[in-house]
């Protein structure tokens, strides 16, 4: 169950050259404004900082699962957004190029952690960005702190969050490792093995959506006012003056190369 190192370094390398690397619960955790301590848990396949790509943007739906660049299935927002942006470039329209960038796929990160002064709640999984996913496969290779993870010589982490400050901000996550390693937990906080039997398998957390959900997801988002495709002239044209079915135009749409 020990840290694979040589994963880490990859998952590393890959997040900063920007490719991919090789090789909905109530579990899910979000950090409180402010200091707070966790502990990362080792998993085991010696991964647990995992990721995952969804779209957002897409009407209200909170982030859409992305068959493509999660399994390598078909997903119709990819395609759909590959076809506004190739307009926008055609077009030099930066409008068009915005609405894509907007519906293309983004990474999340996922990590299964114990939050200090609420063990008992057990094992939470904790989503992040990618500033802060560097930072940790940092930390598990520098030698100075090694396996974080480790149940008896592992690290835990201080985890300070700070709130976006205004229209067009985002929230902040700093993360410091102590500065002594500690043992994941004693008898007084649970039992240790039981817990890291606990740890879930982030991978069965997410709602996939089949292809033909996910189009009509996206056929709903088409036919709002606000969406992406009242700019685009690819799709205005599929539009009919009949007031016919947005399904049929996307259809036709989606069928073009």
């Amino acid at each position: 169950m020990g840290l694979n190192i040589e994963a880490m370094r990859a998952k590393l390398n890959a997040s900063k050259n920007g490719t991919k690397p090789t090789g909905k619960s109530s579990t899910m955790w979000r950090p409180k404004a402010g200091d707070q301590n966790i502990r990362i848990l080792p998993t085991a396949d010696g991964d647990p900082f995992r990721e995952f790509h969804f779209h957002y943007n897409v009407g209200k739906n909170p982030g859409i699962y992305c068959n493509k660049r999660n399994d390598g299935g078909e997903c119709a927002i990819c395609d759909f957004a590959s076809k506004l942006w190739r307009e926008g470039v055609e077009s030099d329209d930066s409008n068009l190029k915005n609405e894509a960038k907007k519906l293309f796929a983004r990474k999340r990160y996922y990590s299964p952690v114990l939050v200090r002064g609420t063990e008992s709640e057990g094992v939470k999984i904790w989503a992040y960005g990618k500033t802060a996913y560097e930072a940790l496969l940092g930390y598990v290779l520098d030698p100075d702190y090694g396996d974080i993870t480790d149940p008896q010589t592992g690290t835990d982490i201080k985890l300070t969050y700070t709130l976006a400050s205004g229209p067009g901000a985002f929230p902040k996550t700093a993360l410091q490792p102590r500065r002594r390693p500690s043992v994941l937990c004693d008898d007084a906080i649970a039992d240790c093995q039981e817990l890291l039997d606990s740890v879930p398998k982030i991978d069965n957390l997410f709602d996939r959506k089949s292809p033909e959900e996910v189009q009509e997801l996206l056929n709903n988002y088409l036919s709002s006012d606000n969406s992406a495709e009242a700019s685009s002239s690819e799709t205005q044209r599929y539009k009919k003056q009949d007031g016919s079915n947005v399904d049929q135009a996307f259809a036709a749409f989606m069928s073009e190369e």
